[in-house]
């Protein structure tokens, strides 16, 4: 497999937090910008993305999407960069990077789109609230710099990239 790294995106996409991870790993990519509409929606790209969005990274014959596993996938291929603890500490990281994928990121959107359950409807959300999302992350982060951890991870560039896009939006 080769090792060149090509990374489809959009500057105002979730893009930015691939870009974060592939920084911190180091290792040289190509960037392939795509504009949102008919070139994102193209059977070209659908290749790479059947849903047609960004970000997307394609490295040699492996094509990964989905911004928590490219960074996961980075930190793997590229452990000299540190970005994971090793597979049998991986418990906190696992959790934290995957959190954030899922109930922070949903709860964030929902947040900004106004969408916001009722207390009866809360079970059937896997956030339950922005409040307890956000209070959650507050109690996991009190007293320690990073998320999974004594060091930085790829749990930290995804969490923080989601901490960072919530705070735009208020």
């Amino acid at each position: 497999m080769t090792d060149e790294l090509v990374f489809y995106t959009h500057p105002m996409s979730r893009g930015r937090i691939v870009r974060w991870m592939l920084e911190e790993v180091g290792h040289p990519y190509q960037t392939r910008p795509i504009h949102y509409g008919p070139e994102m929606k193209s059977a070209e790209y659908l290749a790479i993305n059947p849903m047609g969005k960004v970000p997307a990274l394609v490295h040699g014959s492996r094509i990964i999407t989905e911004v928590a596993a490219i960074c996961a996938y980075l930190a793997d291929a590229f452990p000299a960069a540190g970005l994971a603890p090793p597979p049998p500490e991986r418990d906190a990281y696992y959790r934290w990077m995957f959190f954030a994928a899922g109930p922070f990121e949903a709860a964030v959107v929902n947040g900004v789109l106004g969408v916001t359950p009722t207390p009866e409807r809360r079970g059937m959300v896997g956030y339950g609230s922005l409040a307890a999302v956000l209070d959650t992350v507050e109690a996991a982060l009190a007293g320690r710099e990073h998320i999974a951890g004594d060091r930085f991870s790829a749990a930290d560039v995804v969490l923080g990239s989601q901490l960072g896009f919530g705070t735009m939006f208020g």
